[in-house]
């Protein structure tokens, strides 16, 4: 468990407001009593813009809190957030990889998934990033940094910040449960 009278240093591989709020929401939800300053910055993913498939969507949030990390080294946590798409069961759906690096400890976790209209599953296939295929089909400017696709198509019942902060919650488990093990992280 977090404990330092002092705040944290929280590094987001990215300069997206978005998942910046997204990380010190998840942060401040875990360990309400724990002072973060949170700081973006960019930092590759290393996969394309617009990563296809689970696990270049993980790579991808892997590579950017490494990367993070390697350029902030004094920090005390770095996140990276990736969404991806991925061709499932004949329908195109979009997710993200939250993947937390602590001194001692790693964190990650996956958001939900969900289907994307046809008409942006096609631009995505024809090689636009997500963001870029929502604003064209939703007449829309730079709705990444904003409510991003899952706001766009619940009529932001959930928004892009409320859907990535909930998994960097969940990325925290292994942070809120010092004494556990957890594997693959």
């Amino acid at each position: 468990m977090l404990t330092h009278s002092s705040p944290l240093l929280l590094i987001v591989a990215s300069t997206n407001p978005v998942k910046i709020e997204a990380a010190r929401q998840g942060f401040a939800a875990m360990f309400p009593d724990q002072p973060c300053e949170v700081r973006g910055i960019s930092a590759p993913s290393g996969v394309r813009d617009q990563p296809l498939g689970d696990d270049e969507t993980l790579r991808g949030a892997t590579n950017r809190a490494a990367n993070a990390r390697a350029l902030v080294p004094e920090a005390d946590y770095w996140v990276g957030i990736e969404g991806g798409c991925s061709d499932h069961a004949g329908a195109m759906e979009t997710f993200a990889w939250i993947v937390i690096l602590g001194r001692e400890r790693a964190g990650k976790s996956r958001t939900a998934a969900f289907i994307l209209p046809e008409e942006v599953a096609a631009l995505v296939r024809q090689g636009l990033e997500l963001g870029d295929a929502d604003d064209a089909v939703f007449g829309r400017s730079n709705s990444k940094q904003q409510n991003g696709a899952v706001g766009l198509l619940t009529g932001d019942a959930i928004d892009r910040l409320a859907y990535y902060a909930h998994s960097v919650v969940m990325a925290l488990i292994p942070f809120k449960n010092p004494s556990l093990t957890f594997a693959g992280v």
